[in-house]
C-alpha cells in the first residue's frame, strides 16, 4: 500500500476559491496516479505548504491574496527546484506569462482547460517536460519574436551561433520549440529516447536552465534558434 503510494505523483493545489479546490481535489483523486497531499489559498500559503510537504507538482492560480501565483511560484522554485509548477490561469496576459516563464513554472493552462488536459499537465511535467496552452504557446514565440529578428542588443551574431552547444542540439532545441515531445523527438532523429534524454540534460546544463519551456525561451534570446 505504501509502495503503491509512492508512486503516485504528489500535488498541491493552490487556489484562492475553495470550490475549485474542492472541484479539482475532487477530479484529481479520481486519478489512481496522483495524490492530492494539500491544499492552500494564497501564495503565502502555498510556499509554506510545499516546503513542508515537498510535493512532486504544485496546481497553481496567479491572482490571489497575501501574495500571487507568480511570487508564490519563485519562491518554491528558489527553495527547492525539483518541485514542478503548473499554472491553471483565467489569464492569458503577457505580463503574467513572462513573469512565470522567468519564476520557473513548467506548465501553463487556462482554467477552461478539461480534467484530462489538466491530470495530462501534471504527469507530464512530473516527468520533466512542460505542457503549455497553445493561446499561451503562441503569445511566448510572439514576443520573442524581435529577439529572433536580430534586434536585441543580447542577440548572438550567426557566427557565435553554436559555440556552446553542438549542431545535434541545437535542433533538438528546434523541435522543442515546435512542442514536439521527447518521443517525437525521437522519430523525427531517428534517435532512442534515452539519447534525446541525454540531449536535453546537455542543452539544461548549458544553458543554464530547468526545463523545457526555459530552454527555448533562453535559445531564442541567445539566438541559437529562431521563431518562425
Amino acid at each position: 500500500m505504501n509502495s503503491q503510494a509512492s508512486n503516485k505523483i504528489r500535488v498541491l493545489i493552490v487556489d484562492d476559491h475553495q470550490v475549485v479546490r474542492e472541484g479539482l481535489s475532487s477530479v484529481l483523486r479520481s486519478k489512481d496516479y496522483i495524490e492530492v497531499v494539500g491544499m492552500a489559498a494564497d501564495g503565502k500559503e502555498a510556499v509554506k505548504k510545499a516546503r513542508e510537504l515537498t510535493p512532486d507538482v504544485v496546481l497553481m492560480d496567479i491572482s490571489m491574496p497575501n501574495m500571487n501565483g507568480v511570487e508564490a511560484t519563485r519562491r518554491i522554485k528558489k527553495e527547492n527546484p525539483q518541485i514542478r509548477v503548473v499554472v491553471l490561469t483565467m489569464y492569458a496576459d503577457d505580463e503574467y506569462i513572462f513573469d512565470l516563464v522567468s519564476a520557473g513554472a513548467a506548465g501553463y493552462l487556462l482554467k477552461d482547460a478539461d480534467s484530462a488536459q489538466i491530470a495530462k499537465a501534471i504527469r507530464a511535467v512530473s516527468r520533466g517536460e512542460s505542457m503549455i496552452h497553445p493561446t499561451i504557446a503562441s503569445k511566448i514565440l510572439n514576443e520573442f519574436s524581435q529577439l529572433a529578428s536580430g534586434k536585441s542588443p543580447g542577440r548572438q551574431n550567426p557566427s557565435q551561433r553554436h559555440e556552446a552547444l553542438s549542431e545535434r542540439e541545437v535542433t533538438v532545441l528546434r523541435l522543442l520549440s515546435d512542442g514536439k515531445t521527447n518521443k517525437e523527438i525521437a522519430n523525427e532523429l531517428s534517435l532512442s529516447d534515452k539519447t534525446v534524454k541525454n540531449h536535453l540534460h546537455n542543452i539544461f546544463q548549458k544553458l543554464n536552465a530547468t526545463d523545457r519551456t526555459q530552454a527555448v525561451v533562453l535559445a531564442i534570446r541567445k539566438g541559437l534558434i529562431d521563431v518562425k
